[in-house]
């Protein structure tokens, strides 16, 4: 599969950080990525690139979200998905969410897309994700790069 680069939140994003609320390393500006999907349904995939880990009991969660501006506001932006709080033992190399996106007409959609990580009740110390929209999640493997 194909991935488009305008519908790619994060490449491998780290997650080691202390307490709070983290936006991706991208953002999808809806008025540049017209027509995503192309009149199919999209899926957020969301995966673990790298193991989660934390000295505590961390949780991680992930949430879709949209706004009007391209700094995604944690609390007055627009909810689309949730994941509920992950602890950090299920968050290993590989695990991966694959959503069907809600369609707009459930809850409208803002001009700009974004994932925020909500990392709570202790610092992670390690881990990376990758989270992007596809129409085809079961065609998607993760393999190295630069690997023929």
């Amino acid at each position: 599969m194909i991935l488009d680069s305008r519908l790619e939140f994060a490449d491998a994003a780290d997650i080691s950080q202390s307490a709070g609320t983290y936006l991706s390393t991208n953002v999808v500006d809806t008025s540049v990525a017209r027509d995503m999907g192309n009149g199919q349904p999209l899926y957020l995939v969301i995966q673990i690139d790298a193991a989660v880990t934390s000295g505590g009991s961390a949780t991680v969660q992930f949430r879709l979200r949209s706004d009007d501006a391209a700094a995604i506001h944690a609390t007055t932006s627009t909810g689309h998905y949730d994941s509920g709080a992950i602890a950090i033992a299920s968050l290993v190399a590989g695990y991966t969410l694959v959503i069907p996106l809600p369609p707009e007409g459930s809850v409208a959609y803002e001009r700009y897309l974004g994932i925020q990580a909500i990392i709570a009740t202790a610092t992670t110390t390690a881990g990376t994700y990758s989270a992007f929209l596809t129409i085809d999640p079961t065609g998607w493997k993760a393999v190295p790069d630069a690997t023929n």
